[in-house]
């Protein structure tokens, strides 16, 4: 039966000081199945305390999202950026084994480099995997935004070369480069038959083409994006795989959080999956 996640970077942010201690008491109020844990750069120094904690708290944690400076740095590739990458990328490895997560999400790209240079990123994904391998765990790779071509693309370059690839496909991440209507083209089938796609990121869009100024994760019904069509689709290929919502819900200035937005949109998933 498919989960429905709720992303922790929905949760903390600058705002409420990114105090994942908040989680306990907020997943009372959260009508998902678990969550999927967002790391953020500031928490390597604490990373220990951050893993017993989240132990201590007995959370459902199947999915982890990767710091995303990683992708930046491997994008960048100047002096010492590699090795930096590849550091942090395993104790992202550790923190997900030790908190129960099985998948790992990573943006290979990102930054303002973003896919500039993407051969680097397409080299050193092999690393990565190899490095997943050793915790077990199943590496999944988002079809983030890019500023020089397009995340579909660089999905089809990087199954070329690693054919038993894994994916998290964004709503958001897709809509934002025109490319929702390219998941229902016989072309791109094979991302669902031969199981490349693994996750699900469900957030809206309200932006045109590469409209940057509103690339911002809204809830589910706040864009344009046809979600009964997706979800149709979903039952159509017996997608067996999770969701996760990452609409930001604190308030920017207070950093309250707004729980009834966030069970709306799993409400939404679950009628339009039916489960």
């Amino acid at each position: 039966m498919n989960e429905i996640l709720c992303s922790t970077g929905a949760l903390i942010g600058k705002p409420n000081g990114r105090n994942y201690f908040l989680l306990k008491d907020l997943f009372k109020s959260l009508h998902c199945d678990g969550f999927e844990f967002m790391m953020y750069s500031s928490w390597y120094e604490e990373a220990w305390e951050l893993t017993a904690a989240l132990q201590d708290m007995k959370l459902h944690i199947p999915v982890m999202h990767c710091e995303k400076h990683i992708g930046e740095a491997i994008s960048r590739n100047e002096e010492g950026d590699l090795y930096a990458a590849l550091n942090k990328f395993e104790e992202n490895c550790r923190i997900a084994r030790e908190i129960g997560a099985k998948k790992l999400v990573v943006h290979l790209w990102d930054g303002i480099t973003s896919d500039q240079n993407f051969a680097n990123n397409l080299r050193l994904y092999a690393e990565l995997l190899a490095i997943t391998k050793e915790y077990g765990i199943d590496l999944l790779v988002e079809n983030v935004v890019c500023n020089k071509e397009n995340p579909m693309k660089h999905w089809c370059e990087l199954a070329e070369c690693y054919p038993q690839i894994h994916f998290v496909f964004d709503t958001k991440m897709a809509a934002f480069h025109e490319q929702m209507p390219l998941i229902y083209e016989k072309e791109y089938e094979w991302l669902w038959t031969e199981d490349h796609i693994r996750h699900l990121h469900i957030n809206d869009y309200g932006g045109g083409y590469m409209e940057w100024a509103k690339l911002k994760t809204l809830p589910i019904g706040d864009g344009h994006i046809d979600f009964k069509k997706f979800f149709d689709f979903l039952a159509e290929k017996e997608y067996k795989g999770d969701f996760t919502v990452e609409a930001t819900a604190f308030d920017r200035e207070t950093g309250e959080v707004d729980t009834d937005m966030l069970n709306r949109c799993f409400a939404a998933i679950r009628e339009g999956v039916k489960r």
